[in-house]
């Protein structure tokens, strides 16, 4: 009884970031740059800044690796997963696939970043009959693995996620690297798409924010999707366009055929319409499915592993979910440590890291990893609804956002 008090104290689990988290007074523009100015009173013009590590301020209470499994399994409407294999024509399931992936579309606070995840760092959650597996495979560059594997419906997703941010005068540019796979096991089909960029502008008002292009392609079926994620610049402000529309189109491969239409705001609805008969249906609601999202719970404490991510941060992401700064930064600073000392022992071992739980090749600067289990197994994190004896036994390891 005492080591699994000891281990829920040190187990922090936060919600998933929703789109009501925008309208929090925590995290609007103005007071994140706030804080960003209070942190450079004390830095002095000429100061070398070259081991400066992002304060505990700017951190979100949460690792990378949580942000990457909230966006395979956060979603508190349908199945977006599972439907995906339960459409019966090619052309449903892929505007399916379409849907799935826009949902993983979530809001950017400017100025705020999760924990960058320290090297063979894990977070393994289940949510209904999805259950997901992260490993961060790489430090520098961090690299982070991810596989989903949805029980019922046979379907698995995996991808290896990474960045190249260039600055680019105005705003920052960050290229999101890596291939995302989604397989239709019992279809035997098997969908590629790429990832959007992730945009930081500072003029005229600091914003961050998705853009770019997206392919999603099926080669048995010869479908595929274009979307276009429109950025958000100066002049569409005073147009009054939204960053967050979406553009698209769905068509044949070989043909060329337009199919469908794809448009609409991925932090509202998207819809399709059927160039042949003029029908206009919504694929994608996203306050349907990322709004009122809920924090995992703790099923099996003994299944835990050390590496999990809410365990790795717990004393970080206490202290700055109590605000108490000073803790927090003293808890980040033993993480950090923690991995130079692992490090340096590996040096001068002359041993190099293996992932657990994945495969990894790296071709100069791309990286391609791949899970070494067919399936993920249910993980001891779970998403439940807020009710019944499981939620009371484990209230007090929830602590929202």
């Amino acid at each position: 009884m005492a080591e699994e008090e000891q281990m829920r104290r040190h187990l922090v689990l936060v919600k998933p970031i929703s789109l009501e988290d925008e309208k929090e007074s925590e995290y609007t523009t103005s007071n994140v740059i706030r804080r960003i100015l209070s942190l450079f009173k004390n830095i002095r013009p000429g100061s070398d800044l070259t081991n400066f590590q992002l304060p505990t301020q700017l951190n979100l209470p949460r690792s990378q690796l949580q942000c990457y499994g909230e966006m395979v399994y956060g979603f508190s409407g349908q199945d977006l997963l599972g439907e995906c294999n339960r459409r019966d024509l090619p052309i449903e399931r892929l505007k399916s696939v379409v849907a799935w992936n826009i949902s993983t579309l979530r809001p950017v606070v400017f100025g705020m970043s999760p924990y960058n995840p320290v090297l063979g760092e894990t977070h393994h959650v289940s949510n209904g009959h999805i259950n997901v597996l992260i490993e961060q495979v790489s430090h520098h560059p961090p690299v982070s693995a991810v596989h989903a594997t949805h029980e019922k419906e046979n379907v698995d997703v995996t991808w290896c996620q990474y960045f190249t941010p260039k600055f680019r005068g105005g705003y920052v540019d960050v290229d999101v690297k890596g291939k995302r796979t989604l397989k239709l096991m019992n279809r035997k089909e098997t969908y590629e798409m790429d990832q959007p960029r992730l945009i930081m502008r500072f003029l005229p008002a600091p914003v961050a924010h998705w853009a770019g292009k997206v392919k999603i392609k099926c080669l048995e079926t010869g479908l595929e999707a274009e979307l276009h994620l429109l950025s958000d610049s100066f002049f569409q402000k005073f147009k009054g366009n939204n960053s967050r529309s979406i553009k698209g189109k769905i068509s044949e491969t070989s043909s060329k055929d337009h199919l469908y239409d794809i448009f609409g705001h991925w932090d509202r609805t998207i819809m399709a319409k059927n160039l042949k008969t003029g029908e206009i249906e919504v694929i994608y609601n996203a306050m349907e499915n990322i709004s009122g999202l809920k924090p995992p719970i703790v099923k099996n404490l003994q299944e835990v592993m050390e590496t999990e991510s809410a365990m790795v941060w717990s004393e970080v992401s206490e202290g700055i979910l109590k605000k108490d700064w000073e803790s927090a930064g003293e808890a980040k600073k033993v993480v950090e440590d923690k991995q130079r000392d692992s490090l340096k022992q590996r040096e001068a071992s002359g041993e190099s890291w293996v992932p657990r739980h994945f495969s990894v090749v790296k071709d100069g600067k791309e990286w391609d990893c791949s899970p070494r289990q067919p399936t993920v197994p249910p993980a001891p994190l779970v998403i439940a609804e807020a009710q019944g004896e499981i939620i009371n036994r484990f209230q007090e390891t929830n602590t929202p956002c």
